[in-house]
């Protein structure tokens, strides 16, 4: 055997050691799930979240959870909290020019069931992103 075909002969076996131990789709129909994923994320209505900001994100959400769009009855709800925004300067010329920036984003989530109003999920969510602050507002 050559041993260029090692690596080949590795990637079959590993495929057939996973599918020997159980394994199976997250997010698809198989036989320990009757129904996808996007068909629970259209069960979930999305709550107003206020700023600007929170219009944008609202907007998103509603996007990528409601692909087939919004027909299906709504079992629960996703609430947002309004969302705090930070802004940081990084690199600052000698003439005070900024050419760096980092952005800090925080909210709380929480998933409730509608008919019950019991709270199944909450989380604390950041993000942080960096960029480069050009001189030209068309580049930006």
């Amino acid at each position: 055997m050559k041993h260029h075909h090692i690596p080949l002969l590795l990637i079959l076996l590993a495929t057939c050691l996973i599918t020997a131990c159980g394994f199976h789709p997250v997010y698809g129909v198989n036989k320990h799930t009757s129904v996808g994923v996007e068909t629970k994320f259209n069960q979930i209505a999305i709550g107003n979240i206020s700023d600007r900001e929170g219009q944008f994100l609202r907007n998103e959400l509603i996007d990528n959870l409601h692909r087939n769009g919004t027909t299906q009855e709504k079992i629960y709800t996703l609430n947002i909290a309004p969302i705090e925004e930070q802004l940081r300067e990084l690199d600052v010329t000698i003439d005070s020019d900024t050419t760096r920036a980092q952005l800090k984003l925080r909210t709380q989530m929480a998933l409730t069931e509608n008919e019950t109003g019991k709270t199944l999920l909450t989380r604390d969510l950041h993000s942080t992103a960096s960029f480069n602050v050009l001189g030209s507002e068309f580049t930006n």
